[in-house]
């Protein structure tokens, strides 16, 4: 094959992405923002994405390469699939606008950066950290400095990335 797919063409550097979301901006389009690992993709992921992309015209994935992976703690063996190979999966999705690759430990400097309308983040997140909880959407107190939005919204439940590597491994699969 001598010419990539178009699905490839979603996965952008940092500058490359803040160049599109201003064009799109410009044209009065609303960008949705959400990130995670997404090791092994499935149908809890799929549901998920489809429903943080109907809340705005393009969806951005922040998604969390090898290194900060290994530095979330989710255990030596993962990821699984590496993140060129992630990303390729997920660029392929009809929701996906756009991935972008970040190593820090959260997605903060990324927000803050790219400036979305709207902040997605599952279910188990809590769009503030003003009660304590360590379980909050990082951005979500920045995004009302540009008159962004942040929403926890579910997910589907029985599926999670933990529980297939579980079962891969022998185990029941439950979480």
């Amino acid at each position: 094959m001598d010419t990539p797919p178009q699905f490839l063409k979603k996965i952008l550097s940092q500058d490359q992405a803040l160049a599109q979301i201003k064009a799109w901006k410009n044209d009065g389009e609303k960008i949705v923002f959400t990130n995670g690992v997404f090791d092994i993709l499935h149908p809890g992921h799929v549901t998920y994405l489809e429903d943080a992309a109907s809340r705005g015209d393009h969806l951005i994935i922040g998604l969390n390469g090898d290194k900060s992976v290994k530095n979330l703690g989710k255990g030596d063996d993962r990821p699984i699939n590496n993140e060129q190979n992630r990303a390729i999966m997920l660029s392929a999705l009809s929701s996906t606008s756009m991935i972008v690759l970040f190593n820090d430990d959260t997605p903060l400097s990324l927000i803050k950066l790219l400036q979305p309308d709207v902040l997605i983040k599952g279910g188990d997140y809590e769009v503030s950290a003003k009660n304590g909880s360590d379980k909050y959407i990082v951005g979500s107190e920045e995004m009302k400095t540009w008159g962004g939005v942040a929403y926890s919204i579910d997910f589907l439940p029985g599926h999670s990335t933990t529980s297939i590597i579980r079962k891969i491994k022998g185990g029941n699969g439950k979480d």
